[in-house]
């Protein structure tokens, strides 16, 4: 097994996991720390070290609120350690591999955890990588910079460094993509064939570096978990990235609410006194996340994936049931109509005749699933070119057990696509088990090939997840019944999807591409 790897910077050595055949190696730098003058920096290169340096332990995560404090379900499910350590210091990575010799060139999974670009870490109990190294897949973890750390921007960082004036957060993901690409192979990779994945604020990263132009080239394959955000009925501020200008502005405020005067003295600060005084002002302003800057993310990530301006590779994107529910608000009847009117105008009275835009739900009418209709929006986008790319949709819906009855509530199905279910303190049962046998075995062939489809642990096949196109609008649902192919059929979601991808583009859609009732 390899239990020692040479890198650019010096020699890690990794321990067993718990499964001996798979090694981990824990808390690697890819970039120097982001401390003192390197705080708002684009990340540096790593110092080189003597000798061997043991990569045994998670290095400290982000900083960010501590976790485990709240009694929410992300709480119980895996922030559940206060005492984990946390530091400014924070840019390492993670590899998990079952290569025996460093010239086997096995397929790699880049993974950018969740959190709405405020919280989260890599080493959150579901992102254990081994179950996926089992079948042949180099597994690697980034850590990044959050929140008022990784996000901020203000006139003077812009004056001084033009050419990264922000979104830091998401340059240390693309640096470990990077470092990925040229360190890979000592662990047995290939750095000619990476997918990048992410899940939540995780799968928005994936979504910001696959249309980041610097980035085409260095990956093969996607996967975007939970992460295209679009509403039909409203527009969300978070999800749709500020202009440079106005994020400075408010980075302005916020130096004047910490009471310092210069970018200089804002770096003399200590790290949990910018992340308390952070929690204080986001109470009365919007939270920093990706932001237009004109040289790592210069549109929405959304829109540019519309607009075909993205790297061309196959794409696995889904979203769980009850994640993101959307609807028009309205008290009657009455109020409902009118506000429809003003949404879709011409095209009222076609969505009004829909059956399902009179269902009522508790805080309207015309629920539907806000990511589902963005990522078939970005599917039709998609087919609409001359040379598409595979797509490939999931929807996750099984009965999730637990005194709470949680639903399929957002970030559940990672248990599943990690197959780590097994650390969740749910009571899950032995089709739960079998589901995420086969979401982990879905996803790593995905990984491999660039297509889902292969064998289960018994050598049978497994039903077979065909490409979502106009022609054959396939679903994999993953349910408790296991994995199950289906085609959809609801033109009042193809409408919708539609929609948001006409208001997203400003493009009209000729007669032949409009849903009929």
């Amino acid at each position: 097994m390899l239990r020692v790897a040479t890198i650019e910077n010096g020699k890690v050595r990794g321990l067993p996991a718990a499964d001996p055949r798979v090694t981990s190696f824990k808390g690697i730098p890819f970039a120097a720390p982001p401390v003192g003058e390197n705080r708002w920096r684009a990340p540096q290169p790593c110092p080189n070290w003597n000798g061997i340096r043991e990569a045994f332990e998670f290095a400290p995560i982000s900083v960010q609120d501590t976790p485990g404090l709240g009694t929410d379900i992300y709480c119980r499910e895996w922030h559940v350690d206060p005492e984990i350590p946390m530091s400014e210091d924070c840019l390492y990575l993670n590899v998990w591999t079952n290569a025996k010799r460093v010239d086997e060139r096995l397929p790699v999974l880049v993974w950018f955890f969740g959190g709405g670009f405020q919280w989260g870490y890599t080493a959150e109990m579901e992102f254990d990588g081994e179950r996926i190294a089992r079948r042949g897949v180099v597994v690697v973890s980034v850590n990044y910079r959050l929140a008022a750390l990784g996000f901020l921007a203000h006139p003077e960082i812009t004056a001084l460094q033009p050419d990264s004036p922000a979104n830091f957060g998401s340059l240390d993901q693309q640096a470990g993509l990077k470092w990925v690409v040229r360190n890979i192979a000592a662990f047995g990779g290939d750095p000619d064939n990476i997918t990048i994945a992410g899940q939540s604020a995780g799968g928005m990263s994936v979504m910001s570096q696959m249309t980041c132009a610097d980035n085409w080239g260095l990956f093969q394959r996607a996967i975007v978990m939970s992460g295209m955000f679009r509403s039909p009925y409203t527009k969300d501020s978070f999800v749709i990235p500020k202009s440079l200008s106005e994020a400075e502005n408010t980075g302005a405020e916020f130096f004047k609410f910490m009471g310092v005067r210069s970018l200089a003295e804002a770096r003399e600060l200590d790290a949990l006194t910018i992340r308390d005084k952070y929690g204080e002002f986001a109470k009365d302003h919007p939270r920093f996340a990706i932001i237009l800057d004109d040289r790592f993310c210069r549109e929405d990530p959304f829109r540019a994936f519309l607009l075909n301006r993205r790297a061309h590779v196959p794409i696995l994107v889904g979203n769980t049931q009850d994640e993101f529910l959307s609807c028009i608000v309205a008290e009657n009847r009455e109020q409902f109509e009118s506000r429809a009117r003003e949404i879709f105008g011409k095209r009222a009275d076609r969505f009004l005749a829909f059956d399902l835009s009179r269902e009522k739900c508790e805080w309207g009418y015309a629920p539907v699933n806000d990511i589902e209709c963005a990522v078939k929006a970005a599917f039709f986008a998609e087919n609409k070119t001359k040379d598409p790319t595979p797509c490939y949709y999931y929807r996750f819906l099984p009965d999730i057990p637990g005194d709470d009855r949680p639903g399929t509530f957002h970030s559940v199905d990672l248990w599943f696509f990690f197959e780590t279910l097994a650390k969740s303190t749910r009571p899950h049962r032995g089709r739960h088990y079998d589901l995420s046998r086969q979401m982990c075995n879905y996803f790593a062939n995905f990984i491999k090939t660039g297509d889902p489809n292969g064998q289960d642990d018994d050598g049978s096949e497994m039903p077979v997840w065909q490409p979502y196109t106009d022609d054959c609008r396939a679903e994999m649902l993953f349910g408790d019944n296991g994995a199950v192919s289906s085609t959809e059929n609801d033109t009042f979601m193809r409408f919708l999807s539609e929609h948001v991808y006409r208001e997203t583009t400003g493009e009209e859609l000729e007669d032949g591409n409009e849903a009929s009732v």
